[in-house]
């Protein structure tokens, strides 16, 4: 379907899986950011409290955001997914790295950073877990080329 009811049941469906995502990223945000604070409370150092709270949130949060939000099933994107969350712990731990010298104290540093990552998160998850970017439709498949475009037609 094409055209511009196609365009706004793609909006629809983005929107409702974002609210999805927004709640399931509520359970996983407090998870995660739970862990943080018992680490850094307990004595570990922000950077790598924020590197541990990263690692045992990827199985957890792959299982709710591929179950609830996305509807896959098995841990067949585990890998893309491990791969995107790497790339949002980097630039979270960049961020974070510069809020601390801003002079903000690690719990606030990090609660602040939240949303920004949350919103990241969901263009990367939705890419990893869909094949594409939320809000732009699906992934086109590549265009055919024909035996004339080839060079090979006479």
């Amino acid at each position: 379907m094409t055209g511009p009811i196609a365009s706004l049941l793609t909006r629809h469906t983005t929107a409702a899986r974002f609210a999805r995502f927004l709640g399931v990223g509520v359970l996983n945000t407090a998870f995660g950011y739970a862990a943080y604070a018992a680490l850094v409370l307990g004595g570990l150092g922000p950077q790598p409290a924020l590197a541990v709270a990263f690692a045992i949130g990827i199985l957890w949060n792959y299982a709710t955001h591929a179950r609830l939000v996305f509807g896959t099933a098995g841990l067949g994107r585990i890998v893309p997914y491990a791969g995107a969350y790497g790339l949002i712990y980097g630039l979270n731990a960049l961020a974070l790295g510069t809020a601390l010298r801003a002079g903000l104290a690690p719990l606030v540093a990090q609660a602040l950073l939240v949303l920004p990552m949350a919103c990241l998160s969901f263009l990367l998850i939705s890419a990893v877990l869909t094949g594409h970017l939320p809000f732009f439709g699906r992934a086109r498949p590549p265009a055919t080329t024909t035996a004339k475009e080839k060079g090979t037609a006479r």
